[in-house]
């Protein structure tokens, strides 16, 4: 796990407590520089996983929870850092600190930022939404592998799906209102292109790419439920998100350019069988993706939010678990027809 620079101010009276504070907890470095007669900056160098616990430690102090708290990213430290030992807590895994430091994933606040800004809804948004579609869309038409992965790399759907699933388990409204309206957005733009593309070309229902995007089966299930859980292990832990853009991107990008195009073109029956698939993807990718959140611990800081984030949870388990059984039961009676 990388290392993070954690600077504050606070009161000089305040000042050996908050020292003290630290620590005791898993910081590597504590630096104070005295600002004037009464206040004094504070710098933290302490692993990524260790700021929440640290974070919600010093909010939690009347004196310095009015101060802005400033997080920065640390590439490199010399001499070289030591690997610290564990904490005597930590064996017997009875306080809640240390279960949190022990998730191995990066800050509340930090995840908050990152998936956030995944759900601006402006112009190079709808480009790069734009763009992917093109590619994917000419991608399946052409039976191109590599072209439709270069679509997925670019991965424009990737930020709103995870974010959505982030503020859902965290109970926030604004930014689940704000993630969802920019994945419909996306996905609207998404379609709108590849409708026309399907009048504009003549679209094969029977060729191998655009065909294996037009039935829905168990296997796409567990892809999309891999996708999800892949998605949100990559913000958690700091993976570069383009890493895991492209499986998010093959569970909702090319099943939605294969609807729009075979409905462009009228394959009607076809269109709607990867339509189907859209939505199962969709749902599982969430549902993965809250699922390994709920995993890491990720949660609200204080009591009363963690009760309304339990609340949203449950909503949107019900929401995207109940798609996905009304999906899995239309799976299960078409192969039995089909027997």
């Amino acid at each position: 796990m990388s290392l993070r620079l954690l600077e504050f101010d606070a009161d000089t009276r305040e000042v050996d407590a908050i020292t003290k504070l630290l620590e005791e907890r898993q910081v590597h470095h504590v630096w104070v520089a005295p600002l004037d007669e009464s206040h004094a900056t504070i710098k933290v160098l302490l692993d990524a996983e260790h700021v929440e616990e640290v974070t919600d430690t010093l909010q939690a102090r009347p004196r310095t929870s009015g101060h802005r708290m400033v997080l920065l990213a640390v590439e490199a430290t010399l001499p070289r850092l030591k690997e610290p030992e564990p904490a005597e807590n930590d064996a017997d895994g009875d306080t809640e600190a240390s279960s949190s430091s022990n998730s191995l994933r990066i800050s509340r606040d930090e995840l908050y930022q990152d998936l956030a800004s995944g759900t601006r809804l402006n112009i190079p948004y709808a480009v790069m939404v734009a763009l992917s579609t093109i590619v994917a869309a000419l991608g399946l038409i052409r039976g191109d592998v590599a072209t439709i992965i270069g679509a997925m790399v670019i991965a424009p759907l990737l930020g709103p799906n995870i974010a959505l699933s982030f503020a859902s388990t965290l109970g926030d409204t604004a930014l689940a209102r704000r993630a969802a309206t920019t994945l419909a957005a996306g996905l609207a733009i998404a379609a709108v292109l590849s409708v026309s593309i399907g009048i504009v070309f003549d679209i094969n229902p029977f060729a191998p790419e655009i065909a294996s995007r037009t039935t829905v089966g168990f296997a796409n299930i567990a892809l999309a439920l891999a996708a999800g859980a892949a998605g949100s292990l990559a913000f958690t832990t700091g993976v570069p998100a383009a890493l895991v853009g492209v499986m998010v991107a093959v569970a909702l990008l090319p099943p939605l350019a294969t609807a729009g195009m075979l409905a462009g073109d009228g394959h009607w029956l076809q269109a709607g069988n990867a339509f189907l698939l859209l939505i199962a993807n969709i749902a599982s990718v969430n549902l993965a993706a809250m699922t390994t959140f709920v995993l890491q611990r990720v949660r609200p800081r204080v009591w009363w939010q963690a009760e309304r984030a339990k609340k949203g949870r449950r909503i949107a388990i019900a929401i995207w678990g109940g798609t996905l059984l009304v999906l899995i039961v239309i799976i299960a009676i078409a192969r039995v027809r089909n027997v």
